[in-house]
């Protein structure tokens, strides 16, 4: 079935969504498996279908939203919510319980790691309560039932699992302390009576999100998440989206990997640790020379290679994707330049790089490290996205839309090649 521009303008009124962003081949395979499911042989019927029933449109949204989450997903903004947290409690002299909100909240590992946090930090339950939000009634019915396989507990330290979850024939249940502070609703961000009547809230999680949305529904977003903020409260946000925050006068904290964002900040400084751990070797410039030149080799011409057999090159590549996405980006830089040392240049090092660059507010690095990426694979799907995003951060939408139309004819041409 091919292309149907009012599905997409339908989807951008419902929830935001920007179909560059994603891409048009995703949407079409949820049109086509929706078009099977009620038996519509044709754009116009599967149209009438949409218009008449409003499941279906529910039906559709689901279909196009794909969760991807596990628990402790960037483990610092959680290290950094419970210092804060005290902080917060002290300075409100503990009147009235901390009020967290996460949206959207997915299947629930969001919310639920919140909670597991601050209990694990000492808090007791009466001193905070979470609130997660949804636009999918089937993401928050199973998040309510609270039962998880083995993929939402991700990276090496899964030590909580133990403490909060009860395993059993069906996977792992989370336990009933940790339940009790945690409601969880259906709600659209794009609904302006959105908590309304609601009072602010301390801490907002709202991560990986406006990626989506064009710059408008951004802005609009952005009104409404700050509107549910407290004058003194943090915003948590995606690696990739504090370049949006700070275009709308909002400062990070200062915490490297919490992502935590404030409109009145004094820096809070990471806690000591009590182990040393190496520095990685630093990056080094992209002007010198490598041993035998290649495009975009990041390595110095005083540094010798270390042989390393092909097989190694699958593991390290791994390796970087685990550290990176458990928030580890110093343990991930280091990879990454072992990488670039031992093998030829590689797209989805350079990608990495360039997440790990802008995570860090370094937009212009970041910006080369994508490119590098799309030199090397011009189709890479997440450097484009990314880089994008950036792009449209620094006023350049034109640059902005061109890779966004060059990710979704990637992303049409690799959906039909699977057919």
């Amino acid at each position: 079935m091919s292309s149907d521009p009012r599905v997409f303008n339908f989807l951008k009124e419902r929830i935001g969504l920007d179909v560059a962003s994603v891409g048009e081949a995703i949407i079409e395979r949820a049109v086509r498996q929706r078009s099977q499911a009620v038996q519509a042989q044709t754009a116009d019927e599967y149209w009438q279908q949409l218009q008449r029933s409003h499941d279906e449109q529910q039906a559709l949204i689901e279909a196009v939203i794909v969760p991807e989450t596990w628990f402790f997903r960037y483990p610092e903004s959680f290290a950094t919510l419970a210092r804060l947290a005290k902080a917060r409690l002290a300075e409100i002299k503990q009147m009235r319980a901390l009020r967290i909100l996460s949206l959207p909240c997915s299947t629930g590992e969001e919310p639920y790691s919140i909670a597991m946090a601050l209990l694990d930090a000492g808090l007791a339950p009466h001193q905070f309560k979470v609130l997660g939000l949804d636009v999918s009634p089937l993401s928050v019915e199973r998040a309510r039932r609270g039962v998880y396989g083995k993929n939402s507990f991700r990276g090496a330290d899964i030590e909580f699992r133990d403490r909060h979850f009860n395993e059993s024939a069906d996977g792992f249940h989370i336990s009933e302390r940790v339940r009790e502070q945690v409601r969880l609703q259906v709600g659209n961000l794009l609904d302006p009576t959105l908590l309304a009547n609601e009072a602010s809230y301390d801490f907002v999680f709202c991560r990986n999100l406006l990626i989506y949305f064009d710059q408008p529904t951004q802005k609009q977003v952005f009104d409404v998440l700050k509107g549910l903020t407290h004058e003194d409260g943090v915003l948590f946000i995606g690696p990739a989206e504090g370049s949006l925050l700070g275009r709308h006068g909002m400062k990070s904290i200062g915490v490297p990997q919490s992502f935590a964002f404030s409109r009145h900040v004094e820096p809070v400084k990471p806690e000591p640790v009590f182990a040393p751990i190496p520095a990685p070797p630093p990056l080094r410039s992209a002007a010198a020379l490598p041993v035998k030149p290649r495009p975009f080799s990041t390595f110095s011409a005083q540094v010798v290679p270390i042989k390393a057999p092909p097989s190694d090159a699958a593991d390290l590549l791994s390796q970087i994707a685990t550290l990176a996405n458990e928030g580890k980006s110093a343990e991930a830089r280091a990879a990454c330049e072992r990488y670039l040392s031992n093998h030829p240049p590689a797209a989805q090092v350079f990608y990495w790089l360039g997440l790990l660059s802008d995570v860090a507010g370094s937009a212009l690095e970041a910006q080369g490290f994508y490119r590098k990426a799309l030199y090397l694979e011009p189709q890479h799907p997440q450097a484009l996205m990314h880089l994008a995003a950036l792009l449209e951060s620094q006023g350049d939408s034109a640059g902005a839309r061109r890779l966004q139309a060059r990710a979704a004819r990637s992303e049409r041409a690799d959906s039909e090649s699977k057919r």
